[in-house]
């Protein structure tokens, strides 16, 4: 019996041995496996900064007036205005080329034309997905809805490039194996993949905003919530509630701090606001004609246009619910606008209206005759819509009023990407994909 129990210990220690080497195998198997996954995770991380640069530095100078990578026009010419540069592709694939794998250069493949490891296209957030277009036509902001612009399909978009998408790869140069060659894998061909999008403004860079006047959302958009660009009012724009408090004034503070007159007074014909304003949070703005301030504003549109031109500023829009502007109103936005007239005093008379705008002239004696004409010309109208009677005239002139137009055409590129559109592209863009 003794003999029984030492041969049963002796087989015991055995099969120890035997699990134990098993064991040994699976636990540097796991090891192995790991160290090389991990090794495969930093190559694949320095794949993905590749692209991620890559596409940034291509979508960052992807329209002309936000770079001076122009061979033929520096700085880029007005006929340039917000056309896509063919460039963007050559600055993404030579940043894209600047990063490194494993001490090893990345390869990008064809990129002159727009159909290989680098493109300019048109990014869709509904449809989540990217579409090549080699299109180098300015975007038409103004006539096309937020959805129709995010729309994949170029007839409903109107062929809005928005976006460079790269891809980077480790395939003539593969990333090395360790452990893994044990079972066969001597090397692993990887590839990373990074679309960057650049659209509205989202942030106002310091001193991008021209005046300490806050438009008022409700003002410039239509029924559908979608950018208008036929609208003119604001400060006094009478008892309707439907026309009313179409603008502010404001001293861009943020957090927000209550406006005062002397404050915004110092802003006028100034650099503009003093630092950087964030969509989605209040702003210092305060309702109302404020005389005195409107004064030292008119005394700037005369000195800046001799009341014979239009006289353009980028200033920030703001929600007014109720039509109503209160301290720390929401900023949503940015837009350009240009100021056509602004009716300061009581001129009962009509002796002190708009004679010469631009290219629009009146010689008519009667002073009510031009001020219609003026108002027909430039398409003033309220929220409401056009005056048609003698009587609405009337009332826009009767009273103190700045009459603006939002602006249609390209507009100066301000802040990161992240706003909507009221016709202001951001400067700087953002990875999407």
């Amino acid at each position: 019996m003794f003999r029984n129990v030492l041969k049963q210990k002796r087989d015991q220690k055995g099969a120890v041995i035997v699990l134990v080497a098993i064991l040994l195998v699976v636990f540097l198997g796991m090891a192995a496996l790991a160290i090389d996954v991990y090794h495969l995770f930093v190559v694949r991380n320095e794949l993905q900064n590749a692209a991620d640069a890559g596409a940034l530095a291509g979508a960052k100078v992807l329209y002309y007036n936000n770079t001076d990578n122009d061979p033929d026009n520096d700085p880029p010419s007005d006929e340039l205005n917000f056309t896509i540069n063919p460039n963007a592709n050559t600055v993404a694939y030579n940043t894209a080329l600047e990063n490194i794998s494993e001490n090893i250069a990345v390869e990008v493949n064809d990129h002159s034309s727009n159909s290989g490891d680098v493109q300019r296209g048109h990014w869709s957030f509904s449809a989540e997905q990217f579409d090549a277009n080699d299109s180098l036509a300015a975007p038409d902001l103004a006539n096309y809805t937020t959805e129709e612009l995010d729309n994949p399909d170029p007839n409903i978009n109107g062929n809005f490039v928005n976006a460079v998408w790269v891809k980077v790869r480790r395939q003539d140069t593969p990333a090395s194996s360790f452990f893994a060659q044990i079972f066969g894998f001597e090397d692993f061909g990887m590839t990373a993949e990074a679309t960057a999008y650049i659209g509205f403004a989202g942030t106002i860079n310091p001193e991008d905003l021209d005046q300490p006047i806050a438009i008022c959302e409700e003002s410039i958009v239509d029924e559908d919530g979608n950018y208008n660009c036929n609208m003119g009012r604001m400060l006094n724009s009478g008892s309707n509630l439907n026309t009313a408090n179409t603008g502010g004034w404001t001293n861009f503070s943020q957090p927000c701090a209550t406006a005062n007159a002397n404050e915004m007074r110092s802003l006028i014909c100034g650099d503009g606001n003093p630092d950087e304003v964030t969509l989605g949070q209040g702003m210092g703005a305060v309702g109302g004609v404020q005389d005195v301030v409107l004064a030292d504003l008119v005394d700037c549109w005369e000195n800046a246009t001799d009341t014979k031109e239009l006289w353009n500023m980028t200033l920030p829009v703001i929600e007014c619910p109720g039509n109503n502007v209160s301290n720390c109103s929401n900023v949503v936005g940015a837009v350009n606008v240009n100021v056509v007239w602004i009716v300061h005093q009581n001129d009962p008379g009509y002796n002190n209206v708009p004679r010469e705008m631009e290219d629009w002239t009146c010689t008519d004696p009667d002073g009510f005759e031009c001020w219609k004409d003026f108002v027909d010309h430039f398409n003033l109208a309220n929220v409401t819509g056009m005056p048609t009677t003698d009587e609405e005239y009337a009332e826009m002139y009767q009273k103190k009023n700045i009459f603006f137009l939002p602006s249609c055409e390209g507009l100066d590129p301000t802040g990161v990407t992240g706003g909507p559109n009221f016709g202001v592209l951001a400067e700087i863009p953002v990875l999407v994909d």
